[in-house]
């Protein structure tokens, strides 16, 4: 059995994102940066919150070098929310941020405006610009769960598995190599959040 690390995160999905992946057979550990990482499949950084914050959390852990070092091995990697933005270069919440840099991005403040409030909150649709195995038997046009003021935009379009639009389109689902980003909350978004979940964790990092 494939041995799923999910990041302890001072704020965050944690509970819930545990809850899904042991409801899909999986006896997921909860890691710090005190955690044997070797022993680890798959590695899942979760997140809710203030891009700068969280990265400012991770930095003070040594945690960036454990990440990057661990995606370094070509196990798969997986951000969600939060989690996801960080795998880009910069954030631009509360100032300019550097991220993970896995992905050639930047974190922006989605327009927002009339008709469109600030957080998104709730179902939106999840356009697939192309195959990817953690979208596997997962059709075109589902929706998913969104909490987030802030979304990422890719400097190039081979990194955008999935698109979303709300005021502007951005994308909700990246991958680069091994490394792979859900904007939504999967463990939130029923079935069909569960099965892409369920796929990262059966994944072993190629595409």
């Amino acid at each position: 059995m494939d041995t799923i690390g999910l990041l302890r995160m001072p704020i965050g999905n944690l509970q819930s994102a545990w809850n899904a992946l042991y409801e899909l057979g999986f006896d997921p550990e909860m890691v710090d940066e005190n955690s044997d990482f070797d022993g680890l499949s798959h590695l899942i950084v979760p997140g809710v919150g203030n891009f700068k914050a969280v990265m400012e959390h991770l930095e003070s852990k040594g945690l960036p070098k454990i990440i990057r070092d661990f995606a370094a091995t070509g196990r798969p990697t997986l951000g969600i929310c939060v989690g996801m933005q960080l795998l880009a270069t910069t954030g631009t919440e509360s100032g300019s941020t550097e991220g993970l840099g896995f992905v050639n991005a930047t974190v922006d403040r989605l327009p927002g405006g009339k008709g469109l409030p600030l957080p998104h909150v709730g179902w939106s649709t999840v356009d697939f610009r192309r195959d990817h195995p953690v979208t596997e038997n997962v059709k075109q046009g589902r929706d998913f769960y969104f909490v987030h003021s802030y979304a990422m935009h890719c400097s190039d379009e081979k990194n955008v598995i999935g698109l979303t639009g709300y005021g502007t389109d951005f994308a909700s689902i990246v991958s680069a190599d091994n490394v792979v980003g859900f904007q939504f909350h999967p463990e939130k978004s029923q079935a069909n959040g569960l099965k892409l979940l369920e796929n990262f964790c059966h994944w072993d990092g190629t595409c």
